[in-house]
């Protein structure tokens, strides 16, 4: 059996979301759309960063909430 004829798992999932794709990436096909895959990835780039963020941002606020109920708790319990 030829390395042609091998197809690994990542290319059925290729084939399965776009078949035209895994057909021009199998047969080696130069991509002509090259600006919108450029602009497509920084968009990708810039989205992962704004989730980065949020995730950061999420942390933080469960932080200051834990915060804030431990001053709660201790004005609670240590009120004269």
């Amino acid at each position: 059996m030829s390395e042609e004829e091998i197809i690994s798992a990542s290319e059925i999932g290729q084939w399965t979301y776009c078949h035209r794709a895994w057909y021009l990436a199998r047969t080696g096909a130069e991509n002509r759309n090259v600006r919108a895959l450029r602009r497509g990835r920084r968009a990708h780039e810039s989205h992962g960063r704004s989730l980065a963020r949020a995730h950061v941002l999420l942390w933080l606020a469960v932080l200051f909430l834990m915060l804030a109920m431990l001053f709660i708790l201790g004005a609670v319990l240590f009120r004269k």
